[in-house]
């Protein structure tokens, strides 16, 4: 049995009485109409506690605040799934409905959405959050109401050790950064000084600077300065000058994508003129406006390529081309695997026992046991899942980022 961390006891006890009316029993009261909401799912049967037309998943990422930058694409990546499974007839013929709640971009908004999705939506699973810190804080509440959780973008370390109702299908940073740094060494073999900047209030740019660090280390290179900023921070004056001085090699920042934009920016605006690796806080394409002509050369390990073969990818890329005239970003593909993952493992379970006649407790606590026995072909590739919900995927890339001279346009360039 997995254990929950014991930094997130605290917040656990805060949120008892909360938690006491979403436990795991059989629900006695119909959904409410929500004007604010059109996704609510109001067709899960509260009467019975099973469940009546489509089957409502829930998908808690942020669509506000400076994290909405990554949000923006995990909404995206979910719709092209809801469409795409639908169409291909849902759950052995029993359609999907994604049920969105915004998470922001902070533990309390995470937490509210989890709640709200879990007691009034009545989701038989959860998609989400955007953020680890998110997850350290909201995912316990999911688990002690035995209702799955697959993090679509959480990478930091123990997301999984979590609980036993908490997965992920995200790589985590331990196996992706430093892929990285080894691509900007065959760029420039002769680099030797390091400097790292890291968000010191996100607990994934800090567990991501951890692993770039010690793969410095590693490495054998010399770090020469860490610099610390927070999430919020748009004026890197001051830091970036003082490691400019020092005349580093390589620049590693782990951080969001509009802090780390900013950052890249003013790094190139004071003359800094050498590798830069991005952590996947900047692995999106919104990065783009923010460092625009910048961007160009930053470097960013990947976990999905648009190029991987195969039918499912292949449909993925072509209906977010379609969409939004570009290629798809990973956390688009990543949270369109999590939702294939609900779809494939429903479908599964189906065959099995009908899931619309599985009281909810029941059908949570069965589907969790099914996502983590089966194996997906998604846009990521093959994936699985450890006994304790850690992803189990094969390929990975590093991109860099190509933009024209005058900034308007630029894409990620997967390095061979």
């Amino acid at each position: 049995m997995k254990k929950i961390l014991p930094r997130i006891t605290a917040l656990l006890s805060t949120c008892t009485l909360l938690l006491t009316a979403c436990g795991g029993g059989n629900s006695t009261v119909k959904n409410p109409p929500d004007s604010t909401n059109n996704n609510t799912a109001s067709d899960a049967a509260a009467t019975t506690g099973t469940l009546s037309g489509a089957i409502p998943i829930g998908i808690a990422v942020a669509q506000t605040s400076n994290v909405a930058l990554l949000g923006q694409e995990e909404v995206a990546g979910a719709k092209i799934a809801e469409k795409y499974f639908n169409a291909k007839g849902g759950v052995n013929g029993t359609p999907i409905k994604l049920v969105f709640q915004d998470t922001s971009g902070d533990e309390a908004g995470a937490i509210n959405a989890f709640q709200t999705l879990i007691n009034k939506d009545k989701v038989v699973g959860i998609v989400g959050p955007t953020l680890s810190q998110q997850a350290f804080s909201a995912d316990p509440i999911a688990d002690r109401a035995k209702v799955p959780i697959i993090g679509p973008s959480n990478t930091a370390k123990n997301i999984p050790e979590i609980g036993d109702y908490v997965a992920r299908v995200s790589a985590p940073v331990s196996v992706v950064a430093p892929n990285s740094v080894k691509a900007a060494l065959k760029q420039n073999p002769q680099l030797k000084k390091v400097a790292v900047f890291y968000a010191q209030n996100d607990a994934f740019s800090k567990s991501e600077t951890e692993i770039f660090q010690q793969t410095v280390k590693d490495q054998s290179l010399e770090l020469v300065t860490v610099q610390k900023f927070q999430t919020s921070d748009t004026d890197f004056q001051s830091q970036a000058t003082n490691t400019i001085n020092l005349k580093p090699d390589l620049i590693i920042i782990s951080g969001l994508a509009a802090d780390g934009g900013n950052l890249v920016r003013q790094l190139r605006e004071l003359g800094y003129k050498g590798l830069i690796v991005g952590g996947n806080g900047l692995n999106t394409s919104n990065i783009l406006p923010v460092c625009k002509a910048l961007c160009d050369g930053l470097l960013i390990a990947q976990a999905y390529s648009p190029e991987h073969p195969g039918e499912v990818n292949a449909a993925f890329r072509k209906a977010y081309a379609d969409e939004y005239k570009k290629e798809p970003p990973q956390f688009s593909a990543q949270t369109f695997a999590a939702v294939q993952v609900y779809v494939e493992a429903l479908q599964a379970l189906d065959k099995k026992s009908k899931v619309n006649k599985l009281q909810l407790p029941d059908l949570r606590t069965q589907l969790n046991k099914q996502i983590l026995s089966g194996r997906y072909n998604t846009p990521l590739g093959e994936i699985g899942f450890t006994p304790v919900g850690e992803v189990i995927q094969k390929d990975f890339y590093v991109a860099q980022i190509k933009m024209q001279k005058d900034g308007s346009q630029g894409k990620f360039t997967f390095l061979k």
